[in-house]
């Protein structure tokens, strides 16, 4: 007989913590980006994930609310792209799972490279009223990424249901770490003594 698991569990990389806290609040977006980036190459150099990042900020104060990484293949689950553990990770913070909502500042989401089609699905329901990507999608393509169904006017669609799009930001930089993890061939290594989220279902 088997037995229905009732948590769901993943761990963040142990240097993520330290490495958010690091950041210096700004409200200038290249800044924002650059830190995402510099998350996407600690997580290949750490060998701890995929060669994206991406996190959370209030808009108008330029605040931290969440980091998150690529951890699919070191999590062994095809969900946790860094848009969904990002996303997570703030809802958590925040308490709520609409990060829209009337009585909170705007969110924005900011990616090293421009979402897959579960991500892009995911946008929508997250309540960020913002989001700004580096990378753009082919850049992940020429490295061997697929992104799935995506709508080809994806952009147009997000920015039909209030969110607003702008893409390419620091894309050099983006791209020179997708190049990175080709060329160091995507080796995934866990590590011990990590953080741990759980979540409990009712």
């Amino acid at each position: 007989m088997s037995k229905q698991p009732d948590q769901i569990t993943f761990s963040l990389p142990e240097w993520l913590a330290e490495y958010a806290g690091n950041y210096r609040t700004s409200i200038v977006l290249e800044e924002w980006m650059r830190f995402v980036i510099g998350a996407a190459r600690k997580n290949i150099e750490e060998c701890t994930g995929g060669p994206f990042a991406a996190a959370v900020f209030e808009r108008e104060t330029g605040k931290l609310v969440s980091l998150g990484v690529n951890l699919v293949v070191s999590r062994q689950s095809s969900v946790l792209h860094t848009e969904m553990v990002a996303i997570i990770l703030a809802q958590q913070q925040l308490g709520t799972y609409d990060l829209g909502g009337t009585d909170m500042p705007a969110h924005e989401l900011l990616s090293s490279a421009e979402p897959c089609a579960m991500c892009f699905g995911a946008l929508p329901w997250s309540g960020v009223r913002y989001v700004v990507t580096g990378a753009l999608s082919e850049d992940g393509r020429l490295i061997g990424f697929d992104e799935g169904a995506k709508p080809e006017n994806w952009i147009q669609e997000l920015e039909s249901r209030g969110i607003e799009v702008r893409t390419s930001v620091e894309r050099d930089q983006a791209r020179e770490v997708l190049l990175l993890y080709q060329q160091t061939g995507g080796h995934i290594v866990q590590h011990e003594g990590e953080l741990t989220l759980t979540f409990r279902l009712y």
